[in-house]
């Protein structure tokens, strides 16, 4: 039985298309993707910024208002993390 399930094996990899992804699809990786590059951009416009204020070249408001933007995108995204664990701790919990 152990060789029937490697030729079947084999054979499924011989027969199927090989098929390269999809550049800049419209999948649900390609969300994760842009909302993952939305945060590391909000991250780095708030470092930017600080660094900026540290050195006198910003005004006070144009921080504060960064630290706001960052502080809601890490706030999101810890949101979405703790909703995917949840429901990872869901499927878990599914009887098999």
């Amino acid at each position: 039985m152990d060789f029937n399930t490697s030729l079947a094996t084999q054979s499924y990899a011989q027969a199927r298309a090989a098929v390269p992804p999809e550049a800049g699809g419209s999948g649900p990786g390609s969300l994760f993707e842009q909302a993952a590059n939305s945060f590391v951009d909000a991250v780095k416009a708030g470092e930017d910024t600080a660094k900026a204020a540290m050195a006198g070249q910003a005004d006070p408001h144009a921080l504060v208002q960064a630290l706001a933007q960052t502080e809601l995108a890490i706030e999101t995204a810890v949101t979405v993390r703790n909703k995917v664990v949840e429901a990872y701790q869901e499927i878990l919990r599914m009887p098999v």
